[in-house]
């Protein structure tokens, strides 16, 4: 990977330039300028994904421009290092493998000679077996009775991933509870208890390291329920615990049978890693068939991100005029709204995806940024945001660029509820980018005066020229959602790579981590504590006095 400092490009200049020229303009103005305007700002992805993007303040030039900066730094060698293995994590001296994971050609990768597709198409078969065993009722608990519920434990990506898969394809889940846990508050993993049968269920421990705090202590809270149980054996334990890790010895030591073990790699980002057996709790509750179509459209994402032209490919566009507006407009943030219900959690796994991958202040070159790197994410469903926050989107004084998602096709169509939904989701996008026009002379019944209704019709203007994406997808399926995920962390790397910093490691989560380690002992002592600052010192004292 090259390690450009982006600003000092000769496209970043220009750029620049092309920004003082534009950056007032209205989106009213490129469209009247522009009559094939939509049809040269949209893309289709093998006619399931349709992508319009000519809702964003950018001509032919812009694109142009930031096609240019790609090329300058680097970005085509760099999406041939990361699907070559190259040890592109610097700071932690490893490849970014998971596009291996969804591997449908069967290429060999290696890694320090050895065959890591081979590892890969192995941990696949084993979660095929064990899910049939356990689907079809043949999978017995410690009382003889068959599995009804699962119960993810895992935090992060071993939580968020699974978690918005498994709502997302709600329609294909089959008869099995799937339920997750991931909080150390005691009352989440105490409501999912409330639920299940524990003779009837099985706990998927999912942590790469087998060491994640909060993982653990829910892991520990349910094993010591069963060992309660004076009918329950330490080798009943193989019935109800199954491991999802990188860590084999630390999962024996916890007690859970090798036979019940299935890998994944460190090679594999905690967020990337719903395409591992990470993802069993995916599996699980729609079949493995349909774990392997959601592969299969991560594949094809992978294939067009591979092999697309930059003025052509999606993700590649994508990362670019969201670097356009964060750095040139100063947008900060970026807002993705879902027009469908199932697709709930969508908005936070891309929070991690972005902010954990991006959210960095280093360059590649140890130095610190002069520009603008990750993006605060968020977003809701639509319509519920539509009567929440979108005021701020139509009448307040931020830039916030915004993706809008929404099947053509739905799971549930009742009455006329879905094409209501789509016409305001093409409502929406289009009064975000183009306002209204209010006469001042228009009708008004609650001003009858009309000095005064001339002075108060501004309230309801609505500026517009707000930027959106507009995803139309065909349905929401396993395949469908598969190359979505993947479009989006594709997005996120290209902007990465652009940016010159390492999107692949994240020091600044186990910054808080091992603070709170050193604190639990300093709050188990009781003791007055004077070795922080004031007012941490002040917390834990008040705190301790309460107790």
């Amino acid at each position: 990977m090259k390690n450009i400092n982006p600003i000092f490009t000769k496209s970043w200049k220009k750029l620049y330039k092309h920004f003082l020229v534009i950056k007032d303009k209205h989106m009213k103005d490129f469209f009247l300028e522009d009559v094939n305007r939509f049809k040269k700002f949209s893309l289709s992805f093998k006619d399931l994904i349709f992508l319009d993007f000519s809702k964003n303040r950018i001509t032919d030039k812009t694109l142009t421009y930031l096609i240019n900066l790609a090329k300058e730094c680097g970005l085509k060698n760099s999406i041939l290092s990361m699907f070559n293995g190259k040890f592109i994590n610097v700071t932690e001296n490893k490849p970014v493998l998971h596009t291996v994971l969804r591997n449908f050609d069967k290429k060999n990768i290696f890694i320090n000679g050895k065959n890591i597709s081979k590892k890969v198409f192995q941990s696949l078969k084993k979660m095929k077996n064990i899910s049939n065993f356990i689907i079809n009722k043949k999978w017995r608990g410690y009382t003889g009775k068959y599995i009804t519920d699962i119960v993810n434990i895992g935090i992060g990506g071993s939580d968020l991933g699974p978690l918005m898969v498994t709502e997302s394809l709600t329609p294909y889940k089959n008869r099995l509870k799937v339920h997750f846990v991931s909080n150390l508050d005691g009352s989440h993993i105490f409501q999912i208890l409330k639920k299940i049968n524990l003779e009837s269920t099985i706990f998927l421990i999912s942590s790469k390291t087998f060491t994640t705090q909060e993982t653990m202590t829910n892991a520990k809270t349910v094993k010591k329920l069963f060992l309660k149980n004076s009918n329950f054996l330490k080798s009943d334990l193989s019935k109800h615990f199954i491991a999802l890790s990188a860590n084999k010895n630390k999962v024996m030591k916890f007690g859970i049978d090798k036979k019940n073990f299935i890998p994944f790699w460190d090679w594999v980002g905690g967020r990337y890693s719903l395409w591992s057996s990470i993802g069993f709790s995916i599996v699980l509750s729609i079949g493995y068939d349909n774990f392997s179509l959601l592969l299969e459209g991560a594949y094809d994402m992978d294939n067009h991100f591979l092999n697309s032209p930059f003025k052509k490919n999606i993700p590649v566009l994508l990362a670019l005029i969201s670097i356009w507006y964060n750095n040139f407009f100063k947008s900060q943030t970026e807002a993705i709204y879902t027009y469908d219900q199932y697709m709930h959690k969508f908005s936070s796994y891309l929070q991690q995806l972005y902010m954990e991958s991006n959210g960095k202040r280093i360059d590649r070159n140890f130095n610190v940024v002069s520009f603008q790197t990750g993006s605060i994410i968020w977003g809701e469903n639509g319509t519920n945001s539509q009567h929440s926050f979108f005021q701020l989107l139509h009448q307040g004084t931020k830039l916030i660029p915004s993706d809008f998602i929404i099947p053509i096709h739905t799971h549930n169509n009742i009455n006329n509820h879905h094409i209501k939904l789509i016409s305001h989701f093409f409502a929406q996008t289009k009064a975000l980018a183009f306002g209204n026009s209010l006469n001042k002379n228009s009708k008004n019944k609650i001003f009858k005066n009309k000095e005064i209704k001339k002075k108060f019709f501004i309230y309801k203007e609505c500026p517009g020229n707000q930027p959106t994406n507009s995803f139309l997808i065909d349905k929401i399926t396993p395949y469908t959602l598969g190359a979505l995920i993947a479009m989006y962390e594709h997005k996120v790397f290209s902007q990465g790579v652009i940016l010159n910093i390492f999107s692949f490691d994240q020091w600044g989560v186990e910054l808080g981590k091992n603070i709170a380690k050193d604190i639990l002992l300093t709050l188990k002592k009781k003791n007055i504590s004077n070795k922080y600052d004031c007012s941490t010192n002040g917390l834990i004292n008040f705190y301790n006095s309460k107790k």
